[in-house]
């Protein structure tokens, strides 16, 4: 009887451990400070945020990646492996709207991500004087940003401020409210009052206007025309005098 001949099939050893991998990294997940999903955060300024992040279901040693928005987070070698711990300290405004994501290494699809909402008030206070010639434009412009979003007003002399059509201009984004007024006029004297308030404070800021008088403005072609003229006379004066300056020389 001839001898029974084996069969190696060593190209299925490589697909059935990639399999084998594929089917343990489907079955892990994340946690970060016990949320197995994507989460909001809400702090505020100052105290530090620790978030710590968790491999569930693994029977073997795992590295993990932080991620700053778009930016990988620098790990010490022993804050890598199954457990991995950051610390934003201390929070500032700059961290609101920041995420932070920790995912496996080996499958960066398994992943959890941290949206850290910093809660503050607003930023505002001081003064400052402005003096501006009458008929020219002036723009007032304060700080608005804060978390909430802030409710804003314009007030003059303590009292609010009465918007005249074509001569003040409003724009305001999520952190910056301005008020322009239009070819200001003495009336406009005064002391503009920026306020803005939210749930969690309130801010102000004082602007004293003075509007002074409009300096007389010489039209550059009656100054070179007057140039003009005095140079001719000079000239004349010269050519008309040629005959006695000769004669004394």
């Amino acid at each position: 009887m001839a001898p029974r001949s084996s069969l190696a099939v060593p190209s299925a050893l490589p697909v059935l451990a990639v399999c084998f991998l594929a089917c343990v990294a489907a079955g892990l997940e994340l946690s970060v400070n016990n949320h197995a999903a994507d989460f909001s955060l809400s702090t505020t300024l100052g105290p530090p945020v620790s978030l710590s992040c968790l491999v569930q279901n693994s029977s073997q040693a795992e590295e993990l990646l932080w991620y700053r928005g778009d930016g990988q987070v620098d790990l010490k070698d022993g804050n890598k492996v199954n457990v991995s711990n950051i610390c934003v300290s201390p929070v500032t405004e700059s961290d609101n709207g920041v995420t932070f994501t920790c995912r496996l290494a080996r499958d960066k699809s398994v992943q959890v991500s941290v949206l850290l909402d910093v809660q503050f008030p607003p930023q505002l206070s001081g003064e400052e004087s402005l003096q501006i010639e009458e008929d020219k434009d002036v723009t007032m412009s304060c700080n608005a940003k804060s978390n909430p979003q802030a409710q804003t007003a314009w007030y003059k002399n303590n009292n609010s401020l009465t918007l005249e059509q074509n001569r003040y201009q409003l724009y305001q984004t999520s952190e910056v409210f301005q008020l322009s007024i239009i070819k200001v006029q003495k009336s406009d004297n005064g002391t503009y009052t920026c306020v803005v308030k939210s749930p969690l404070g309130e801010g102000r800021k004082d602007f004293h206007l003075i509007v002074e008088d409009k300096k007389p403005v010489f039209p550059r072609e009656a100054v070179i025309a007057a140039v003009v003229v005095v140079m001719a006379t000079v000239l004349f004066g010269i050519v008309a005098r040629r005959d006695k300056i000769f004669k004394v020389w």
